[in-house]
């Protein structure tokens, strides 16, 4: 039987996993038809195969050139006076793997030899390069570029590691992250997935928003529209009282002072974790803030008792109530303080403690049932408010801080806190708080929260699934996807007095180092890889690289992409929207690869087309 493959040359030179071949023809065609099959020319990033004994060896071109056998003299320009069976033609292979026993293997052990001839890479040798283990699960993601053969990743190893997608905008990221997850969910585990695992996917633009996204619908999809405009026009995120209300959180949230406001929230957030039990317990503690500062009104700050009817104003206590409290005159009787009403008339304390008839004029029943109802009426978030207005009170009273230190703070504490109360929902626990796949588009959410809600979910439900998992085999798995991750995960700032950074950046890094063995992976799409931590991007284990020209961006990949050989990083500023480099655990070997689009189902990204945008909405009115 004639041998179907393609004899192009014999190798004429070998350096390492470098070869030379000679070739027999000056053919340039791209494409072949050979035995039935159109195979890719000899060009460069195509596959060759070297032929030793039994063993094919499979490598890629990356070089060619010319070279005149007869003319020797070295000029400017290239001499073809002589005959073109003068020229020959020499091109480089750069040594990808072997073919033995009709399995493809990445191994060393095999080297071309002088005199190997060298074929066209054949239909079935392709199969083998491209294909999978027998058995192996596996997505469909598009075809080849040069050969045309589909590309399926496997689901193994591709989905249960973390995972990079990069490219400049307009490059076809965004199809890419959302074909991938989509073919996930047409795989046959579709009802598996949706019972064992849930995926987040934090997006910043609002791209994934759509009915059908990642091709499913509302019984298996929450979307949160977190939205900071108005507490009516989106969805609040359910987030646990105990990652909220961290003490490291909050201090970051209000750009806490290390050297006083920070002891002042860590002091009075365990308080309040603490002894906070229920509305009862609020009052009590407060009216008793109050008597202290009645009783000890020679030793405390001479503003104390304005500074707590302030607090209680906050809290929402009427003024008529707190009438009692205001132009009562102080003096002392003989080293003793007394204080009487404002009309003169009653005694308020004596010696030391506060009278039956001054109770009643304090109207302290009455201030503490409305300190117990305006608790009991507020969202935890506004409860822990009401609580840190009155510990500004305690430690100012008795001048152990200085409250011009503290006030600052409490300005940045309305503004946080105000945020909060329209996008956060605290909930004891996370029992039927999300659905299969939750997509939280942050489009709306101004800068406090964009900075903050990305953290505060990973965080959150990373430690969920590591609880879960600890000691015990995984039964479940958590996937957290970040759109524009360059957002969040940027390193610039390091080190460089910004907290929010450090604190998330060190949460994302003990997420990426320690997640696999949780059950827990992370994707990661961006337009600027540079700006993402280093730390971060030497974790990924698969990339599908997309058009990038920053060199920048073109160095980090090079510095953390150790499967990607010189020849496709040179390429990455050339390929075309929806072209992709697919390299990493996943695949033998990088493959160029023309991201399939869908047509209906697919993310909100789409280039605009001005002249379209312009004809269909001439009449339109702006404002």
């Amino acid at each position: 039987m004639t041998d179907p493959s393609k004899k192009l040359g014999v190798i004429v030179g070998v350096d390492g996993s470098i070869s030379q071949v000679g070739m027999y023809s000056m053919s340039n065609d791209s494409q072949l038809l050979w035995y039935g099959d159109v195979l890719t020319g000899p060009k460069i990033g195509a596959f060759l195969t070297t032929n030793q004994n039994d063993i094919k060896i499979i490598a890629t071109v990356s070089s060619e050139k010319v070279v005149d056998q007869q003319n020797t003299v070295r000029s400017v320009e290239f001499d073809n006076r002589f005959h073109k069976d003068s020229i020959n033609r020499v091109i480089t292979l750069k040594t990808k793997g072997v073919i033995e026993e009709n399995k493809f293997q990445i191994t060393s052990q095999y080297v071309p030899m002088v005199g190997n001839e060298v074929t066209l890479t054949t239909k079935e040798e392709l199969d083998l390069i491209f294909g999978l283990e027998p058995g192996e699960d596996s997505i469909y993601i598009g075809n080849s570029l040069l050969e045309g053969q589909p590309i399926n990743v496997p689901i193994n190893k591709f989905f249960a590691s973390h995972i990079g997608i990069f490219g400049n905008t307009g490059s076809g990221k965004s199809n890419t992250l959302h074909k991938t997850y989509l073919e996930l969910f047409r795989s046959q585990y579709r009802s598996s997935i949706l019972n064992c695992s849930q995926f987040f996917v934090i997006d910043f633009n609002g791209e994934y928003t759509g009915d059908n996204t990642f091709g499913l619908d509302a019984c298996n999809k929450r979307i949160f529209e977190i939205d900071t405009r108005s507490a009516q026009a989106g969805q609040k995120m359910p987030i646990k009282k105990s990652y909220l209300f961290d003490p490291d959180i909050l201090a970051i949230l209000f750009d806490a002072r290390p050297a006083t406001q920070v002891p002042f929230l860590r002091n009075a957030l365990r308080t309040f974790n603490n002894s906070i039990t229920d509305e009862g317990k609020f009052a009590e503690m407060e009216l008793g803030l109050l008597s202290s500062i009645i009783t000890g009104a020679k030793s405390v700050s001479g503003d104390a008792l304005e500074n707590w009817i302030k607090a209680a104003e906050v809290v929402g206590i009427e003024d008529a109530i707190l009438e009692g409290l205001k132009g009562n005159s102080i003096r002392s009787v003989y080293g003793n303080l007394e204080i009487r009403s404002s009309d003169g008339q009653t005694m308020i304390l004596e010696n030391g403690q506060i009278t039956i008839d001054g109770k009643a004029v304090l109207q302290l029943a009455e201030i503490r049932n409305s300190l117990s109802e305006c608790y009991k009426l507020a969202s935890p978030i506004y409860k822990l408010s009401y609580f840190l207005e009155f510990q500004k009170v305690y430690v100012s009273a008795w001048k152990s801080t200085n409250i011009e230190f503290i006030n600052p703070l409490f300005h940045r504490i309305k503004s946080a806190f105000e945020s909060l109360e329209k996008v956060v929902e605290i909930k004891e626990n996370l029992e039927d708080c999300f659905k299969p796949m939750n997509i939280i588009s942050l489009v709306h959410a101004n800068q406090e929260i964009t900075r903050l809600m990305p953290m505060l979910l990973s965080k959150m439900v990373y430690d969920e699934q590591k609880s879960a998992v600890a000691g015990n085999d995984v039964t479940q798995t958590k996937h957290l996807i970040i759109d524009e991750a360059h957002n969040i995960l940027n390193a610039e700032y390091r080190n460089n007095g910004d907290d929010w950074q450090d604190y998330r950046l060190s949460v994302f890094e003990e997420i990426i180092k320690e997640g696999r063995k949780f059950g827990f992976y992370l994707t990661l799409s961006s337009q600027r890889p540079a700006d993402i931590s280093s730390t971060i991007m030497s974790q990924l284990h698969n990339y599908l690289i997309h058009r990038l020209v920053n060199e920048k961006d073109l160095k980090m990949l090079e510095n953390t992409m150790p499967t990607l050989d010189r020849n496709s990083y040179q390429m990455i500023p050339s390929l075309g929207q929806g072209e992709a480099i697919i390299t990493g655990n996943a695949i033998q070997v990088p493959v160029f690869v023309k991201v399939e689009k869908e047509e209906i189902n697919r993310p909100k990204s789409d280039d605009i087309i001005l002249t379209k945008l312009w004809t269909e909405n001439e009449q339109i009115e702006l404002f």
